[in-house]
């Protein structure tokens, strides 16, 4: 059975959103939340189990720390009989390879701007083209589990920014342009897709538009 609504939570701040070049200094995998993350993942699952009242959730969930300890806070907020939860290491984030110098990762960001970010390869590591691959085999693992009659009311997904934007992309066949003009969204802040009644899903959430200008750009003309 469909579940009412998908729900894609990035986890809540990271010490790398804090310094950057832990990316470059410690296995991406190890990065932790802050005191601050951990309180907004708090606060999402009370904004949560606001949303979805009693009804019955099934978390899959990155296996990156930050990932697991925002579901653990998001968690908090229901008791244990109300949701199942899975590891899903195809929600990881990007892979960034080597760990690397602040100098060597401030040039692989520059590059990776000027590039475009669904293309661009990080060296050692993967393009957003192996991510959005990634997230399309997950979309098929998720229909199977969907058909079960006994799949929970909600589907929450517990992931990174990246990863949302493709599942986004990859859920509703959007370019690769409407891609780069999107940003990450806000740390714990839930983007819903909402089932209606015809079988398809509405994105619910409106997407944060990147501030960055679209380097390249060539639509199909038809």
């Amino acid at each position: 059975m469909k579940p009412k609504r998908i729900i894609l939570i990035r986890h809540g701040e990271s010490e790398a959103n804090v310094n950057r070049y832990l990316f470059g200094s410690v296995p991406d995998y190890t990065i932790e939340l802050t005191q601050k993350g951990r309180q907004q993942a708090l606060e999402a699952g009370h904004r949560l189990k606001k949303l979805v009242g009693d009804e019955s959730l099934y978390f899959y969930v990155s296996p990156f720390w930050r990932a697991r300890s925002t579901f653990e806070c998001l968690a908090a907020a229901f008791p244990r009989t109300q949701f199942v939860y899975s590891e899903e290491p195809r929600l990881r984030e990007q892979e960034w390879g080597y760990l690397r110098s602040e100098d060597e990762f401030d040039r692989i960001c520059r590059e990776r701007r000027e590039y475009g970010t669904f293309y661009y390869r990080i060296p050692g590591g993967e393009a957003g083209t192996d991510v959005y691959d990634r997230v399309n085999d997950l979309l098929g693992s998720l229909n199977r589990d969907f058909a079960d009659t006994r799949f929970p009311d909600n589907c929450v997904l517990v992931t990174h920014g990246l990863t949302i934007r493709l599942f986004v992309m990859r859920f509703f066949h959007l370019t690769v342009e409407e891609f780069e003009s999107m940003a990450a969204p806000v740390n714990c802040e839930p983007v819903v897709m909402e089932l209606q009644p015809d079988g398809h899903y509405r994105l619910a959430t409106e997407m944060r538009r990147s501030t960055e200008p679209l380097r390249y750009s060539r639509p199909i003309r038809l």
